[in-house]
């Protein structure tokens, strides 16, 4: 299946039915796909706080490699620590003020070692 974005993949894994996951895939925009994957309307699938990293890591992964450019933007961080900013997640992000777990910035880094060795 080819996926719109990363946010447009990463969402429709959230839920076991493919017509779900079609429906996602179809959003109009990220955040349009964001607002569905997060919708409780839809029931989730029940490994998905086990996989939801790998789900997210395997996104990414596909950013970073289709797409050079992107690619070239976070081997070009070096060695920094990549943080994901914002007060409204504690996941994926810091939490605003450093308590979040990080894990965007965790992934990306991960991702960033992997690109850097040879194939």
């Amino acid at each position: 299946m080819t996926w719109p974005t990363s946010e447009h993949y990463f969402q429709a894994q959230k839920f076991p039915d493919p017509a779900i996951q079609a429906r996602i895939c179809a959003a109009a925009s990220p955040m349009e796909a964001a607002a569905l994957g997060r919708s409780r309307e839809f029931p989730l699938r029940l490994d998905w706080e086990q996989v939801k990293d790998d789900m997210m890591y395997t996104a990414l992964q596909a950013k970073f490699t289709q797409h050079a450019e992107l690619r070239e933007a976070l081997l070009a961080t070096g060695d920094a620590t990549l943080i994901e900013h914002t007060t409204n997640d504690a996941y994926w992000a810091d939490g605003g003020d450093g308590h979040g777990r990080n894990m965007l910035g965790i992934l990306l880094m991960r991702l960033r070692d992997a690109l850097r060795r040879p194939a």
